[in-house]
């Protein structure tokens, strides 16, 4: 389905070559302020053609709001915003007529629907994202006002070049409570905050290019700030939504969070995060849960990782076989991204404020009944 979330959902349409992409967000609360501003940058952030690592598709992505404002301020009504498509080629898809890309959505769109977009990669390309993005604009903004929430994503791995994220390692822990955007943007072009890392995973990236080849990569995701009480068990529990929200991504392959698959290596007695008074509530001294208990947020930081595949359109020509089963070889033509994870960056972060804006909507509303009733 094309929508996300329960009391601030999103609805995106669009594909990658169709005249706009962008999306219906419901559930703003009314009375915030909010203008384009607000929402571009994060736009601007994930769009193409940004630098040598990416395609080179040249789109500007200028969002404009079209319903639910006023004066600056939401109404509480559907918020509409669109975003033009500028630099279709749908002349480089000819070819993926006949033969669909290995490991792409083409075959599967086909045997769902009996049909797919003639050219581009319809509803399965990253194009579908801005919406997500948008909407993920306007959540991140509310949790700021409401919590002072903070969330930063960043490169955590290129190829075989990996940071250490062990939820042991205080580096690494320290990293999550003080990495800023600007300082992950600085970090051009490959967004990893760490300088030798970050050389050689754009190194990786170039070498992958070369060859007319891709690479995958991972996004780690820090949310700083988070209300204690988010998540619904047991179903929805709040990684639960989380690893939901990530996996809808276009060419999501794993989530991790808090120790990870690396926590199954760690005795309880070790892993166990103390509780420890902090202000006026109890905190912990350490974070292997990465900041989730029993489904439920516990006020410390949330940290997760998400995998990225590497990108199945290549030109390097690959044995693959017509719709009809005949044998032959595809060299994509077209503009993509050798390695996805520079432009994942605001995706992720904006499914990370979409899943918990719904989620501090939902915990209010039952809050809102204690004392009611007896």
């Amino acid at each position: 389905m094309s929508t996300f979330g329960t009391l601030f959902k999103v609805t995106t349409y669009g594909e990658s070559h169709c005249k706009s992409v962008g999306c219906i967000v419901d559930g703003v609360p009314p009375n915030m302020s909010l203008a384009e501003e607000d929402i571009q940058p994060q736009l601007t952030r994930r769009r193409p053609g940004q630098s040598k690592l990416t395609t080179q598709r040249n789109e500007k992505d200028r969002v404009q709001i079209q319903s639910g404002t006023e004066f600056g301020k939401t109404l509480g009504t559907p918020i509409g915003m669109i975003v033009l498509n500028q630099d279709q080629r749908p002349k480089d898809y000819n070819e993926m007529d006949k033969y669909p890309r290995p490991s792409h959505a083409d075959y599967t769109y086909v045997e769902k629907y009996g049909i797919k977009a003639s050219s581009g990669g319809g509803r399965a390309s990253a194009r579908e994202t801005i919406g997500r993005v948008a909407a993920g604009a306007i959540a991140e903004k509310f949790l700021h006002q409401v919590n002072n929430v903070e969330i930063v994503a960043f490169v955590s791995g290129v190829g075989k070049c990996q940071l250490d994220r062990s939820s042991q390692n205080p580096e690494f822990m320290e990293l999550l409570q003080n990495i800023t955007r600007d300082q992950v943007d600085a970090a051009d072009p490959i967004r990893c905050p760490i300088p030798d890392k970050a050389d050689e995973m754009t190194k990786i990236v170039e070498r992958y290019k070369a060859d007319e080849d891709s690479i995958g990569g991972i996004v780690t995701c820090v949310v700083r700030n988070v209300p204690v009480g988010l998540g619904e068990p047991a179903f929805d529990k709040l990684e639960a939504l989380l690893a939901h929200a990530m996996l809808s991504i276009p060419a999501t392959k794993g989530f991790e969070i808090g120790s990870g698959f690396a926590g199954t290596e760690i005795p309880g007695s070790q892993h166990n995060d103390p509780f420890v008074l902090k202000g006026d509530r109890l905190g912990t001294t350490t974070n292997n849960s990465g900041g989730i208990q029993g489904g439920i947020s516990n006020g410390e930081s949330i940290y997760f990782s998400v995998a990225f595949k590497s990108p199945a359109t290549i030109s390097k020509p690959q044995d693959t076989a017509s719709y009809e089963g005949a044998e032959g070889i595809l060299a994509a033509k077209g503009r993509h991204d050798p390695n996805v994870v520079p432009r994942a960056i605001p995706i992720v972060e904006a499914m990370t404020a979409l899943t918990l804006a719904d989620a501090y909507l939902i915990q209010k509303a039952r809050e809102s009944t204690f004392g009611v009733v007896h």
